[in-house]
């Protein structure tokens, strides 16, 4: 938790942007796994509602009315029978306290705050909802069915949400900086370990304790696979193979923040000529987003000019061929690079893509392409600003399925030399990934130490601690 001087600032802030009416923001509740009394633990709070209100406990509504200039926080405090399960946790007013809010009510009295605001034809602004119990509380409240909740939820709410959430503040900078430092400590983990005939499952399953133990968790389920050319490989029983590349994209959050990393190491310790050709494309990709990413730069011609360069490296290879940029222009790099480059992070790891990607990652100006393959999978492509938080995240995947389909269909075959792909089949795939700080004249990458992924420091890193 920040300050209380933070939170008050913050929702003064909001509050100008949306201008009228009551808003809404729901905080989470605990998630029964398989039966009421075994939840999913610790809980995981909504993150506008963490930026806004700060609590992590259960069973929390934070609202602004900002016509009357009121803010409250809903709840109700927890009995005696609670206390002896969980431990003596501060009433609602307690909490409200600590954030700068001074009326607060048990959760019954919200809903007369909702009917007076709807009984005078003032908007109720809420956020597109993600968990069903939120969606039954907003239709007990407002009466709108869930299948109808993501397109009534209010559109000034969420741009002014993204518009705050996206540049971060220096103390939020250096949150991510410490949950990087947990990152740099569970991806070398991984590089200590990795060695022919231990499991994906063991690795991945030391790589989540260390977020564990030094962090709040994961800040998603870790991906640890042979099967690099699977975007979100899961841990399987499979042993680690000789000759096999493992790829690791692991994060955890820490204090309320994420760190998200991806790196890709040779089982045995050490590349064969094969992967390091294919491995330095990826690696020259990831430093070029250092010299073109900055404020006032669409992070869209970040991509594309990586995929130029992704592209020229691959006609060296024989793997592509023809003009490079008609070639990127007509999706053929996709073969190789279906996704997008990165993406906003911080609070989520994903950062607020629960409130529509067309809201964070575009705007007015930069509009998604849907319709090309890859190209639509792109989920941040807006100007950059200082303050923002984006992963440089480039791969070179070897897809068998996808490599026969475009083949039987002829597809950009003027620009993939599909005889030289059907030798690559068995050879997975590759992904760097750091976290990336848009600053005043450029960027950075954040976290303290750098996660070893230069192929000479990286096998000298993996080399050196085996013995």
């Amino acid at each position: 938790m920040f300050s209380k001087e933070t939170y008050i600032k913050r929702r003064a802030e909001l509050k100008k942007l949306v201008g009228n009416g009551v808003i809404v923001l729901f905080g989470n509740n605990e998630a029964p796994a398989n039966y009421p009394a075994n939840s999913y633990a610790p809980m995981r709070q909504d993150s506008s509602f963490l930026y806004y209100f700060g609590q992590h406990r259960d069973g929390l509504v934070g609202v602004i009315d900002i016509d009357n200039d009121e803010e409250w926080l809903f709840g109700d405090d927890i009995d005696v029978e609670d206390i002896v399960w969980m431990g003596y946790t501060p009433s609602v007013a307690d909490l409200a306290a600590e954030v700068g809010i001074t009326k607060t009510a048990p959760m019954s009295g919200l809903r007369p705050v909702c009917s007076r605001a709807t009984a005078t034809n003032r908007p109720i602004h809420f956020l597109p909802p993600y968990r069903h119990d939120t969606k039954i509380q907003i239709m007990d409240l407002l009466g709108i069915h869930p299948g109808e909740q993501k397109e009534k939820a209010s559109l000034p709410l969420i741009k002014a949400i993204v518009k705050m959430r996206s540049t971060k503040e220096p103390q939020e900078i250096e949150a991510i900086e410490r949950a990087c430092e947990v990152g740099y400590a569970m991806h070398t983990t991984a590089q200590l370990l990795i060695r022919p005939g231990i499991t994906e499952r063991f690795i991945g399953g030391q790589v989540d304790g260390v977020a564990r133990s030094l962090a709040q968790g994961v800040s998603f389920a870790t991906i640890f696979s042979q099967h690099g050319e699977i975007m979100h490989g899961n841990p399987s029983d499979a042993k680690l193979e000789a000759g096999r590349l493992a790829l690791c994209d692991a994060g955890c959050e820490l204090d309320d923040y994420c760190s998200d990393n991806t790196r890709t190491m040779p089982v045995t310790g050490k590349f064969d000529q094969r992967q390091r050709e294919i491995y330095s494309i990826v690696e020259a990709c990831h430093d070029y987003v250092l010299d073109v990413a900055k404020p006032g730069v669409k992070y869209a011609d970040v991509h594309f000019a990586v995929c130029r360069l992704m592209t020229e490296r691959l006609k060296e290879l024989g793997l592509m061929k023809g003009d490079t940029d008609e070639a990127v222009a007509a999706g053929a790099h996709a073969m190789f690079l279906p996704h997008g480059l990165g993406h906003m992070m911080g609070m989520d790891v994903h950062d607020m893509e629960g409130l529509g990607q067309i809201y964070v990652g575009f705007d007015e100006e930069t509009r998604p392409n849907l319709e090309q393959f890859g190209t639509n999978c792109l989920r941040m492509g807006r100007r950059l600003e200082e303050g923002f938080v984006v992963t440089d995240e480039p791969g070179i995947y070897f897809i068998p399925h996808l490599i026969d389909l475009w083949r039987k269909e002829g597809h950009c075959k003027e620009f993939l030399n599909f005889d030289r792909l059907e030798t690559y089949k068995d050879f997975g795939g590759i992904r760097i990934e750091d976290d990336l700080l848009i600053t005043k004249d450029g960027c950075r990458f954040l976290g303290k130490q750098r996660i070893p992924y230069h192929p000479e420091e990286l096998e000298a890193f993996m080399e050196t601690n085996r013995e």
